[in-house]
């Protein structure tokens, strides 16, 4: 959410700086009328109740002096200026959950150095890392390799529970949970993240921290009890800090948790439906990291390249590119895109995103931290990635280790997780 100083301090600056996302107008004279209305109100209702309290001090006066018409008309005014107050102080109210309402679905400024651009095609790449494999065959997508064939139940998934769902198991289970346990064992032993375990189940307030709602609503699940189903822990981890005052010496916070997440995937009807691409039910390992301002663009370099570490030591191919102010999220001020080659389909995909968010969020969730040298308690910065996407880390591993017989060789720090095993027979075996 925005600071409304901001925007009565320099509405043409804020108003060009969110019109650089592209689909987006203006809205600092909507909201300014909005907050010119409420300031109004408020005022009216603070000059209504100060004539209220002289009149009531007015009225015992004129009792003890026997002026009962002065007693009368006083007593008149009192009652009268009690209900313009009240009727004030309503209107000040509305007002005020309009603004509140209207800032809630403005989205983040892009910082300046993220690059313009109308959609993905307009990302920059940064750098790449690994060379694709070279192949003396044909390469198969994940769910038409032999060692994966019989792993991924997709027939069985939909008579459980309909489209967009798998069940695995045999050895691609155990490859699934392999890599949630190493991609765990990594950010906690090696890259100083406090592992969490955190619920799937959330309240609206949880979602409206971390910008779920109230705009992206139909993104999620919400369950007949009024829970919604996390689409990421990002909303739990993030919100372990909400209403909170840190002291600045416990920063930066830096967090992870592997759970499980869930996604409607409104509006991507008839993309990726092939596979385990795209779940309505899938596993992510997620970091978070809670910073001081003038930290976090510091903590977002620590943190994609904690990402990029994973898929190092996996020794999978990818590239990093800065996404584009018409490709990045609501809530993001600046992201990063870590994109894995998948031989089936040819190309790079996204396997994390990594995003500096500001006080974008600390404001929605009144999330403060106290300056070491004192003073004023100041809005926290916060950020979020994946590190990274287990299912598709899965898709990955399956298919840049395909062999021309059908099976898959493992990457090399996978073979711990796996008893020492260290590929997938086209039968499904792992050995």
């Amino acid at each position: 959410m925005h600071d409304i100083r901001a925007i009565r301090d320099n509405p043409e600056a804020f108003d060009a700086a969110l019109c650089r996302r592209p689909g987006t107008a203006p809205v600092s004279p909507e909201v300014l009328a909005i907050d010119e209305a409420r300031r109004a109100a408020i005022l009216a209702a603070e000059t209504a109740r100060a004539e209220q309290n002289a009149a009531s001090r007015q009225v015992g006066a004129a009792r003890a002096r026997g002026d009962e018409a002065e007693f009368e008309r006083l007593r008149a005014l009192v009652a009268e200026k009690k209900a313009e107050v009240a009727r004030l102080e309503d209107e000040a109210r509305q007002k005020d959950a309009a603004l509140r309402d209207l800032l809630l679905t403005i989205p983040n400024l892009p910082r300046a150095d993220v690059p313009d651009g109308a959609d993905e095609t307009g990302n920059v790449e940064i750098r790449r890392w690994g060379t694709p494999p070279a192949f003396g065959f044909e390469a198969r997508e994940h769910f038409d390799i032999p060692a994966a064939r019989d792993g991924m139940d997709f027939a069985t998934a939909a008579r459980l529970s309909g489209s967009r769902f798998v069940v695995l198991k045999g050895a691609i289970a155990r490859l699934h949970r392999a890599l949630a346990q190493f991609m765990l064992d990594v950010h906690t032993t090696e890259n100083g993240l406090t592992e969490m375990m955190t619920p799937v189940l959330v309240r609206d307030e949880a979602m409206l921290g971390t910008n779920q709602l109230p705009k992206f609503a139909e993104d999620s699940y919400q369950t007949t009890g009024g829970w919604w189903l996390i689409p990421t822990s990002e909303v739990t981890l993030t919100n372990t800090v909400a209403g909170e005052i840190l002291d600045a010496g416990a920063l930066p916070l830096r967090m992870t948790a592997h759970t499980l997440c869930f996604r409607s995937e409104a509006g991507s009807a008839g993309k990726d439906t092939a596979g385990m691409l795209r779940q309505h039910q899938f596993e992510k390992v997620e970091m978070v990291s809670i910073t001081r301002p003038e930290d976090s663009l510091d903590e977002h370099a620590r943190m994609t390249a904690c990402a990029e570490g994973i898929l190092q030591r996996l020794g999978l191919p990818f590239r990093t590119v800065v996404l584009c102010t018409g490709d990045m999220g609501f809530g993001a001020t600046k992201t990063h895109d870590i994109e894995v080659w998948l031989p089936g389909q040819n190309t790079y995909r996204e396997i994390s995103s990594v995003s500096v968010c500001g006080d974008f969020q600390a404001r929605r969730m009144n999330a403060r931290y106290r300056p070491a040298g004192g003073g004023r308690p100041e809005f926290v910065h916060t950020l979020n990635g994946s590190g990274l996407a287990v299912g598709r880390s899965l898709i990955a591993v399956l298919e840049n280790g395909q062999t021309e017989d059908g099976g898959v060789v493992l990457p090399e720090a996978l073979h711990p997780y796996l008893g020492g095993r260290s590929r997938i027979t086209p039968e499904g075996t792992l050995v």
